[in-house]
């Protein structure tokens, strides 16, 4: 017997579970999660994919004979939106995250940022490896002040004298697949990228998201030999500072290869 509290609507899915049921649609074909998706309103910011659900019905309707899949590592909310950190096979093996914005339980905006899946790295860590679960919920908004505060410090004005402030030097574990865990890895990456005239330049952060122990950083800037690129950081924070990270870089098209006209961001 249900208790008196319960309600047919407390058995609803939440906006995370409907963004996982539709990711894993990949797997079963199951059509019926689509319904998540507000058929008047879908603004979509994969500048590959033509906007509303004609986009989305163009991308599934070039499905190679293998199919597409998607495994959800981890997932959160933060107000009307839901961040997705998910490994794909989608024309090839992908590491992507996913945001979705709601309104009335429905869809209607959505953000992602893919790269090819890598080796593990140095340190034997892979994209999607590490921490899952959702924690401490009420320092949710010092967590997100906490990577904000990293985020314009330390790679917006490049202020590396302060990054004890914002990262345990002892605890840090690195997912990207070309860092070491701990600063120092964070160092030898830098100084390759000075020493081979590259660059990691942050110039906006464009959206801070988090809930509990998880942030997520969508951020503009440039990369390598100076391409114009999206990176999406995920921090994981434990006791005031950040433990864990995992990123995905990826090039911004020029507008000429637009197949909307949101923007990326």
């Amino acid at each position: 017997m249900l208790p008196e509290t319960s309600s047919q609507e407390s058995l609803l899915p939440s906006n995370s579970e409907k963004v996982v049921q539709l990711l894993e649609s990949f797997n079963t074909g199951d059509t019926a999660p689509i319904a998540y998706i507000n058929p008047e309103k879908y603004v979509q910011h994969n500048l590959g994919v033509a906007d509303g659900l004609e986009g989305f019905g163009a991308i599934m309707s070039n499905v190679p004979p293998q199919g597409f899949s998607a495994k959800v590592h981890r997932t959160f909310s933060d107000g009307e939106y839901v961040v997705a950190h998910t490994e794909y096979d989608f024309f090839g093996p992908k590491a992507g995250f996913d945001v979705f914005r709601f309104e009335n339980g429905l869809i209607v905006e959505h953000w992602d940022n893919l790269t090819a899946v890598t080796p593990s790295n140095p340190s034997g860590h892979t994209q999607f490896d590490g921490v899952t679960k959702v924690s401490n919920l009420e320092k949710t908004d010092a967590n997100k002040a906490l990577v904000s505060g990293f985020l314009d410090a330390v790679l917006l004005q490049g202020q590396t004298d302060k990054i004890t402030s914002y990262i345990n030097p002892r605890k840090y574990i690195q997912h990207n697949s070309a860092v070491a865990d701990g600063l120092e890895g964070f160092g030898d990456a830098m100084k390759y990228f000075a020493e081979n005239g590259l660059v990691m330049e942050y110039t906006k952060v464009h959206q801070v998201l988090g809930q509990g122990n998880f942030v997520l950083a969508m951020s503009e800037g440039k990369f390598g030999k100076g391409d114009h690129v999206a990176f999406y950081d995920l921090f994981r924070v434990e006791d005031g500072l950040i433990v864990e990270h995992w990123d995905v870089i990826q090039p911004i098209p020029t507008k000429s290869e637009w197949k909307n006209q949101n923007g990326k961001f």
